[in-house]
């Protein structure tokens, strides 16, 4: 499989964060060719701040491989990583990101700032942007519009 078709893998978890009401944002984590985490936005569902979608495959890809290093991995995510998850993926070693769509209001691999490619760490990252960044932002786009239509009508039935 390419870049191409696991971000397809990917923007498939976000459309399962969006059923759940989530943010859609969906994440997966390939090693030597396969899929062996895979998860999405819960952060509503579970109210946690940690509850991202890199920070969910992070950890199921710890328990896949039973390390906390990840070094032969790529993440797929639909959205820019924030610095919160930025910064688990230079922990975790992953050497590889890729993303669909830029986050110009968090988002800390490019758009605000690179911290997977800043060489004051001790890791850095290969960062690849705008991987089907038109479906990714596209269902993010969606979601919101979605959400204020519906928090409109809300407030009107409640007047």
């Amino acid at each position: 499989m390419n870049d191409q078709q696991f971000m397809s893998l990917a923007l498939e978890e976000a459309k399962k964060a969006e059923a759940l009401g989530e943010v859609p944002i969906g994440a997966i984590i390939v090693y030597q060719g396969k899929v062996i985490a895979s998860g999405f936005n819960l952060r509503e569902s579970l109210q946690t701040t940690a509850s991202h979608a890199e920070l969910i495959v992070i950890d199921k890809a710890n328990e896949q491989i039973s390390s906390w290093r990840l070094e032969d991995c790529t993440l797929y995510v639909t959205l820019e990583p924030c610095p919160m998850c930025a910064g688990a993926i230079l922990q975790s070693r992953i050497p590889r990101v890729v993303f669909g769509a830029y986050d110009p209001k968090a988002g800390c691999v490019g758009s605000l700032m690179n911290l997977l490619e800043d060489s004051r760490f001790n890791h850095k990252s290969e960062v690849i942007g705008g991987m089907l960044e038109e479906e990714c932002g596209q269902l993010l786009t969606n979601f919101f519009r979605n959400l204020r239509e519906s928090k409109k009508i809300n407030s009107k039935k409640g007047n």
